[in-house]
């Protein structure tokens, strides 16, 4: 099946309802080895008319959005592949009411429906650990901070923090980690509940392999955390590189992180911070190079292929049932944005 090239020619290709559940179910059936999603058995019947199946062993029906973040939603797939695509390729991400208009949705409705991509984007590429013995596999780990600083909040949103005016710039921010390896040009990022040496030792411990190459900034928090890799330090306090020893490709991921949360996000709650970290790394690990030449095409393929097997509610989102949402500790039950 040939996929579209461009937003125009996808847009084209998917508004017929039967060319987009042909394309829905090449993307998640590869070779049309369709199973079903509950029992994960071949029993079935099509049922052409409805465009779902009848599975014979557990004797229910289902189309090819169960068992997906698509489960239960009323939106058509064509809707729902131009969603993709635009928010596998807009480099900055693309905001809900900007969404609504394109899709002729309602706000609320897409900004629920990017959340739900988000999910299915995240944990797509983490598989193994990063570096190896061999140098040109280093490993640059840095940590950053994302929200608002006191001096410059409104009263009535410092004292919902309970913060003073002239507190530490990062009182009221959330933390998040990042790791990216050279060699395979890879990003890991996560939000932490806090920098402290046991917090980034264990992320470190369980991303890294042992002895690898680890490139940091002069942060307290890995002084005598790394004694199980090849650690160097470079002070930005008096240098920002010395020779191999530096952190910038980990500080150019949080430049394009924060261009996207400041310009076109504006406002972000610690409670879903992760997943918007979740759709920068997807974004940058599929990202178009010399070494990997992937175009739009590609990556809306990748996040087709990613969509099985996820599941998130309303209720989750909202914090209704936080429990079941793998959100981090630094940002659970909080409400307000930054």
């Amino acid at each position: 099946m040939e996929t579209p090239r461009t937003l125009q020619a996808a847009i084209v290709h998917l508004s017929d309802p039967q060319r987009a559940f042909e394309t829905a179910v090449e993307y998640r059936w590869p070779g049309g080895n369709v199973t079903c999603p509950r029992c994960d058995q071949a029993k079935h019947s099509f049922i052409k008319t409805r465009r779902l199946w009848f599975c014979y062993v557990c004797k229910k029906q289902f189309t090819v959005k169960v068992g997906t973040v698509m489960e239960d939603s009323p939106l058509g797939l064509d809707k729902w592949m131009i969603a993709i695509w635009m928010l596998a390729n807009c480099k900055n991400g693309i905001s809900s009411y900007e969404l609504s208009k394109a899709l002729g949705i309602r706000q609320n409705s897409a900004w629920f429906l990017l959340h739900r991509i988000r999910e299915a984007m995240g944990g797509g590429s983490e598989t193994g650990k990063m570096g190896g013995d061999d140098p040109s596999g280093a490993v640059e780990c840095d940590e950053t901070h994302v929200g608002g600083t006191p001096k410059f909040m409104h009263k009535r949103r410092r004292n919902a923090l309970k913060v003073q005016y002239g507190a530490n710039a990062h009182t009221a921010k959330v933390p998040v980690m990042g790791m990216l390896d050279r060699e395979s040009r890879q990003v890991r990022a996560k939000v932490v509940p806090n920098v402290k040496r046991e917090t980034l030792q264990e992320e470190i411990l369980k991303n890294i392999e042992p002895w690898s190459h680890v490139y940091t900034d002069s942060a307290i928090a890995y002084d005598k955390a790394l004694a199980q890799y090849v650690h160097k330090v470079v002070d930005h306090t008096q240098e920002f590189v010395r020779g191999q020893v530096h952190t910038n490709g980990i500080e150019n991921f949080w430049s394009l992180l924060k261009r996207g949360l400041k310009g076109t996000y504006v406002a972000v709650e610690p409670f879903h911070l992760d997943h918007y970290v979740g759709e920068q790394v997807f974004r940058f690990n599929n990202r178009g190079t010399r070494d990997n030449p992937l175009n739009d095409a590609d990556r809306f393929v990748i996040a087709m292929s990613q969509l099985a097997g996820k599941r998130i509610t309303y209720a989750q989102l909202t914090g209704k049932d936080a429990d079941a949402l793998h959100s981090s500790e630094a940002g659970a039950g909080q409400e307000e944005p930054f």
